[in-house]
């Protein structure tokens, strides 16, 4: 059985500069965007599947949602918490693997976003089964009705880069897997660790979803820190799904 300590150890390590990434910097837009297109209301229950150091956990906990976070690292948890106490705001976190996720309550919408879960594969991890347990604990948790936002590597940008010069990386064409060495710890503390990343096509996507109980509404470009309803461009580095459960 996977243990994903590959990407624990990245994360747990990551955790205390997580917010210096360009992409965590859009986060009050990122929440206006979430609030308008799963139309919440304050009190709705709100569940965050790889909520990470909960940048959007807190924000909607601000603005009088009821949030649960979830996630792998215990390191990015005790971040997210330092955040939520920061700004006087309760949410609950729970450390958990997202594929092992038995929800206790439901909830009015959900999120999975910037990678925080979906993508990330152990290295014993099958590359369909893996994320399609997460789609499916998503749907089990959401009430009738109840709307999902998740964004995704665009495995387009890799099958159009693959023959280029110059690109790097292992790219399975067959598994849309991509594997790096990547660092881990801070400059002066390097940790490097070898990590397996799931890419995706819209059309999968759409299977995915409807094999999960989910009905999708949108999938488009979705690049963290230019969210947009808008069409696919294949170079673009995300792709955004919105869906519901029927």
């Amino acid at each position: 059985m996977t243990t994903h300590s590959d990407w624990k150890l990245f994360f747990d390590n990551h955790a205390p500069v997580y917010m210096d990434n360009v992409f965590a910097r859009n986060t009050l837009a990122e929440v206006d965007f979430l609030v308008q297109h799963l139309h919440l209301r304050p009190g709705m229950r709100i569940l965050d599947i790889g909520c990470g150091t909960g940048r959007h956990d807190v924000e909607l906990a601000r603005r009088g949602f009821d949030v649960t976070g979830i996630d792998l690292s215990a390191s990015m948890l005790a971040e997210a918490r330092k955040a939520a106490d920061a700004e006087g705001v309760r949410c609950r976190f729970v450390e958990c693997d997202a594929t092992r996720y038995e929800p206790d309550r439901s909830y009015d919408a959900a999120i999975c976003l910037c990678e925080g879960a979906f993508c990330l594969l152990g290295q014993g991890d099958d590359p369909i089964g893996r994320d399609l347990s997460i789609l499916r604990n998503l749907a089990a948790s959401l009430v009738s009705g109840g709307r999902l936002m998740l964004t995704t590597l665009n495995a387009a940008r890799m099958i159009r880069a693959f023959d280029k010069p110059g690109s790097t990386g292992q790219f399975d064409l067959t598994t849309l897997v991509q594997t790096g060495t990547f660092n881990a710890g801070s400059p002066d503390k390097p940790v490097q660790v070898t990590l397996r990343e799931r890419m995706y096509v819209a059309g999968e996507l759409n299977l995915m979803c409807r094999m999960a109980g989910l009905s999708v509404d949108h999938i488009g470009g979705g690049t963290a820190g230019n969210w947009a309803l808008r069409p696919i461009d294949p170079d673009e580095f995300e792709l955004m799904l919105l869906a519901h459960k029927e």
